[in-house]
């Protein structure tokens, strides 16, 4: 079987031993690798991951640029990337313009860390670039470990935006919502054609049963294995998938195919 990891993170060399230390502190977690793009690697080729999606967050506006830039220089050899636009930054349109440019396959956003509902209109002027641009958003879905306060990223936000940007294709991750299943199978499950759900951690945080029933509702052809590492081993999402009553040919939908088809490539 082939694995295309659609939701991954990695920082610079310089950067992620800091940056590592404090996110595993605050959140308790013991990350899967060291943070750094050789360390994902390593953890792909045991994992045999031949390929992985970098999905990079701009926490602050100055930090747009330097992030984009460095996402586009590192893809190849089996790693793709997004790039990140801060909700906040005055130049965010002309960033997506560059993102494209760039040969970046869409935009993550991550609400809990950026501070913005998904649905704030402010926003709809860079989705509907995006739309435009053939961008593809990947938003955070759901409860996050290192957030606080009241969770921006709900399924009944990203079925609004899904709604009114109906060309804008979206991935809403943590299979729509970490935590908030039920709102999931409520207002976003097989209810729009452009929404993907991926994997990222999941596999620690939902039952089987209820699992198994949100892809029957999504449809397995609108849903991408991921695993959210360093946060989680990709051992843990192959092996969730492989235990649910699924057919070969949707396993394989989900494991690398739907990625190939979402990206064109």
């Amino acid at each position: 079987m082939k694995y295309f990891d659609f939701h991954t993170h990695a920082f610079t060399d310089k950067l992620a031993e800091r940056a590592m230390a404090g996110l595993a502190d605050t959140s308790g977690i013991v990350p899967a690798t060291d943070g750094t793009l050789s360390g994902l690697k390593r953890l792909m080729e045991k994992r045999g991951v031949d390929r992985a999606m970098l999905l990079p967050i701009a926490t602050k506006p100055s930090q747009q640029t330097d992030i984009n830039n460095w996402a586009k220089s590192v893809m190849g050899d089996g790693i793709f990337a997004f790039g990140s636009v801060h909700p906040e930054a005055e130049d965010k349109l002309e960033e997506a313009e560059r993102i494209s440019s760039l040969g970046l396959f869409g935009i993550k956003f991550h609400p809990e860390y950026q501070f913005f509902a998904p649905d704030d209109e402010k926003m709809f002027p860079l989705y509907e670039k995006m739309s435009e641009l053939g961008l593809i958003a990947v938003f955070h879905g759901g409860w996050d470990p290192y957030g606080s306060g009241e969770i921006k990223a709900t399924p009944e936000r990203f079925a609004a935006i899904a709604s009114a940007f109906p060309k804008l294709k979206i991935v809403a991750a943590h299979m729509g919502g970490i935590a908030l299943w039920d709102d999931v199978e409520r207002f976003t499950a097989g209810k729009y054609r452009n929404l993907w759900f991926d994997m990222g951690v999941v596999a620690k945080y939902i039952s089987d049963e209820q699992m198994l029933r949100i892809i029957r509702l999504q449809g397995a052809d609108r849903i991408l294995f991921g695993s959210d590492c360093p946060w989680d081993d990709p051992e843990n999402e192959i092996a969730l998938i492989n235990r649910l009553p699924l057919t070969d040919e949707e396993k394989e939908l989900i494991f690398f195919r739907n990625a190939e088809e979402l990206l064109g490539i």
